[in-house]
């Protein structure tokens, strides 16, 4: 059986933490930032972890090298 091939997608959009979590960065930070408030762009730099098991399960079989 050959080896699985990451999926380059999700590899440059989601990354696994140490325990094992998917982390995504946040959208709605690219373009339009005049009218967000600071405290929005703020709150959406930091990452986020994917909130569902079987979304996360999936990017998991997804990011496997």
């Amino acid at each position: 059986m050959p080896k699985m091939k990451t999926h380059k997608g999700a590899k440059k959009r989601f990354s696994i933490t140490g325990t094992g979590k998917v982390r995504r960065l946040k959208a709605y930070k690219s373009h339009i930032l005049t009218k967000k408030t600071s405290k929005r762009k703020r709150n959406l730099r930091r990452a986020a972890m994917i909130a569902t098991n079987g979304e996360a399960k999936n990017l998991r079989r997804l990011l496997q090298a």
